[in-house]
């Protein structure tokens, strides 16, 4: 009421760097000294090649030493945030240590030869991301969550166990390099159910369609988690197939099966996310298309594509996970979607896209073949332009000044993509089947035809007119009905 003061009932944010708990501090700095340690040993690999192994148990390869440097790196930033995220939560020791166990046992999981060492660390690497998004005790929700997401995460490993057995029974190898060296006996009825599984695998821990109700059913986790869950978690599928590339290769209508679910969600998650209310939902269902993306590339049989389009899209998801609640002080309620619609929006378009993927060519050597490394650059353009454009009209410029912004922003965004492909891909030359070009078929050319068409629609509104494509896309995009908040108390875990 009039001349009554009210009284402040939020105190200042705690100094993270005298008030955080033992526990917390030590597992952040080493984190941050095996992000060091990881730097060192891939200076070291770059330098003077070779690989290190216990024979039977671990090899250190080249994609070893890069994915340690990359989940050190965005463990430590996500630990680092979260000192003053989690200050003062009752769960806060615990989500540090998950965080801690998790770290550890995705960098031994990509270490791991002996096919049972790798399959109970798969395991263990969903168990602790289960526990991040439930982490909050006496949530209901929280815990409905980590349920939900557990079930999907059990029954990836048991897939991943089905396959792992097949191939050692068809080859009679313990190992992942072992299982590489024998693939002229993978064939017949094992080696397909072994190659089925390993691509289920894939598609649930990437939460493709249709196993992305866990990943939209995941928004009780701290956005720290969450920033995890979609910079490196979901990743793990890129990872899988890339490792046991010398089996999904074996047959060529098996990559076209991989480029026809990478290519439905990585359209679907595109569609989904036009319908949804809030940030980190939207952000949920980013990730969806983007791992349809990454799924494609290995299917298309360019797996060092597959690891960097996996590695940037964690830097871009982790920072938007981070940065989410900002972007709601950024947001007016009253702004609508802007759409190239104009004959000049169309055609600086057009010509930026012909421009970025003649310059993706000449940098990759990809797209120069009739080969599906057209496909390949064709979908990089795709993506990237989508990224720069939207870059681009969120801003306040003017229109035609936003015209002549994309291609500023977009050619140079492409020229780090091909360059970090390059850079990766040379890392990754030891791997058998790094690099696998499958011929130009049929589908090839109508899964190119849809997505070209998609992308129009989509970037002049096409797909907004229509109700039944609305409400189609909201029913499918529903998290599980148990994990929703429908209170404002359910937000107090006091």
């Amino acid at each position: 009421m009039s001349g009554r003061t009210s009284k402040t009932t939020v105190g200042a944010l705690p100094d993270t760097t005298v008030e955080s708990p033992f526990v917390p501090v030590a597992l952040t700095w080493l984190v941050w000294s095996l992000f060091a340690a990881s730097i060192a040993v891939l200076a070291a690999r770059v330098q003077f090649g070779g690989g290190w192994e216990i024979s039977g148990v671990v090899a250190i390869d080249g994609l070893t030493v890069l994915m340690w440097v990359v989940v050190t790196f965005f463990s430590g930033i996500v630990l680092s945030y979260s000192r003053r995220y989690m200050a003062g939560s009752t769960h806060e020791t615990g989500f540090f240590v998950a965080v801690f166990g998790f770290t550890v046992a995705v960098m031994g999981l990509v270490a791991a030869d002996h096919i049972a060492l790798f399959g109970l660390l798969w395991l263990a690497m969903g168990l602790l991301m289960a526990k991040l998004i439930g982490i909050v005790s006496g949530w209901e929700q929280a815990q409905e969550a980590a349920t939900v997401a557990s079930k999907y995460f059990l029954a990836s490993s048991a897939l991943l166990a089905v396959a792992l057995t097949m191939l050692w029974w068809t080859t009679g190898a313990t190992t992942i390099t072992g299982i590489a060296t024998a693939t002229d006996t993978l064939a017949g009825p094992v080696w397909l159910v072994a190659a089925g599984t390993l691509v289920l695998t894939a598609m649930i821990q990437s939460a493709l369609v249709p196993f992305h109700n866990w990943l939209l059913s995941s928004m009780t986790a701290p956005t720290p988690a969450s920033a995890l869950m979609h910079a490196g978690f979901v990743n793990a599928g890129g990872i899988l197939l890339t490792r046991f590339a010398p089996v999904i290769t074996v047959d060529a209508t098996l990559m076209l099966l991989v480029v026809g679910v990478g290519a439905a969600s990585a359209l679907l998650g595109k569609l989904l996310k036009s319908v949804q209310p809030d940030v980190k939902s939207k952000l949920a269902c980013s990730t969806v298309g983007q791992m349809g993306f990454m799924i494609m590339q290995a299917g298309l049989g360019f797996f060092g594509a597959a690891i960097t389009h996996l590695i940037l899209h964690g830097f871009y998801k982790a920072y938007n996970f981070l940065s989410a609640g900002g972007q709601i002080a950024r947001t007016s309620p009253t702004e609508t979607t802007r759409h190239a619609t104009s004959v000049g929006g169309v055609a600086v378009t057009l010509l930026t896209g012909m421009a970025g993927g003649a310059l993706f060519a000449v940098l990759t050597g990809k797209g120069t073949s009739l080969d599906s490394g057209l496909l390949l650059a064709l979908f990089v353009v795709l993506t990237t332009l989508h990224a720069a454009r939207s870059a681009v009209q969120n801003t306040s410029l003017p229109a035609t000044v936003r015209y002549g912004a994309v291609p500023l922003v977009f050619l140079p965004a492409i020229t780090v993509y091909a360059l970090v492909y390059t850079a990766i891909s040379s890392l990754l030359a030891g791997l058998p089947a790094v690099t696998a070009p499958t011929e130009l078929t049929v589908f090839h050319g109508v899964v190119a035809a849809v997505f070209l068409a998609a992308y129009v629609a989509m970037e002049t509104g096409v797909h907004e007119r229509s109700q039944r494509l609305y409400v189609a896309l909201v029913n499918a995009s529903q998290p599980a009905s148990s994990t929703l908040l429908t209170s404002m108390e359910d937000y107090n875990e006091y």
